[in-house]
Order: structure tokens, then C-alpha cells, then sequence
């Protein structure tokens, strides 16, 4: 059950309750069901806290593997240019083959650090958000009961 629905269930309980006599829109809850809720959100928020440490392991192990890839393509024009170092025309080619084929990488490295990036914040705000609207909606349906509570 993911917290989204639970809050959909406590929003439900709340739309059902009974509406306190004499009141100013106060209205009572059962509690126990109430307390449920907010015991399954409290086992479901370590999920979504793993998903998003899962996202960050991901993350770095995309930009270790565009790291490497790099390197690789960077020691393949190395060796490229060594083994056509025999003319000085060929010399010149091979660095200009070298330096190209560095400058992809370093751009190619660049794009993909860049994408993971959007990617990764875009996700950790969206979670950031969903994990900011449960909160405020249990610290509400919190007071709320506690308002409740004391009357």
C-alpha cells in the first residue's frame, strides 16, 4: 500500500466521520482506524526513503560507468596515435585524432553527467514533495485529533 493511498483512506475516514454537534465543522474519528493510518505510513515512508537511495546508487554507478568509458576511449586514441607516430603528417593526423576523440568523450561525459543530473534531481524533488504532503497531511490529521482530544 503506498502512502498516497493511505492518505486517501484517512481522507475518507475523515469524510465519513460524524460531525460534532454545536461545533465549528469539528467532527469525531475513530481513532484506532485513525492510528492505523498512521502507523502504515510510518512503515511505508522507509520505501520510499529506499527508492530514493537507490536512485543516488544508480546515479553514481551511470557516471562510474560513463567515467570509465571515457578513459577507455581516451586510452584507445592514445594508443592510436602512438602506433601512427611514423611521419610527421602522420603525427599530426594522430593527435588531431587523439584530441578529437577526447574531446567527444569529455562531451559525451559531460552530456551524460549533465542528464543524470536533471534526471535525478526531477526524481529526488518529486520525492521530496510527495514525502513533504504526507507529512504535512499527518502533522494536520495529527492536530486534528488532538483538537479532537481535548474537547
Amino acid at each position: 500500500m503506498t502512502i498516497d493511498e493511505i492518505l486517501e483512506m484517512m481522507d475518507d475516514l475523515l469524510d465519513k466521520s460524524v460531525t460534532v454537534p454545536f461545533s465549528n465543522k469539528k467532527c469525531m474519528v475513530d481513532a484506532e482506524k485513525f492510528r492505523e493510518y498512521i502507523d502504515n505510513i510510518r512503515y511505508n515512508l522507509p520505501t520510499e526513503i529506499k527508492r530514493a537511495k537507490e536512485m543516488v546508487a544508480d546515479r553514481s554507478e551511470i557516471l562510474t560507468d560513463a567515467n570509465a568509458q571515457a578513459e577507455q576511449i581516451i586510452k584507445q586514441a592514445e594508443e592510436r596515435a602512438k602506433i601512427l607516430v611514423s611521419e610527421s603528417e602522420i603525427v599530426k593526423q594522430a593527435q588531431e585524432a587523439a584530441n578529437d576523440l577526447t574531446a567527444q568523450a569529455k562531451a559525451m561525459d559531460k552530456s551524460i553527467r549533465k542528464a543524470m543530473t536533471e534526471k535525478l534531481d526531477s526524481t529526488l524533488s518529486e520525492a521530496e514533495k510527495s514525502l513533504q504532503k504526507a507529512l504535512n497531511e499527518v502533522k494536520a490529521m495529527h492536530d486534528a485529533v488532538k483538537t479532537a482530544e481535548k474537547q
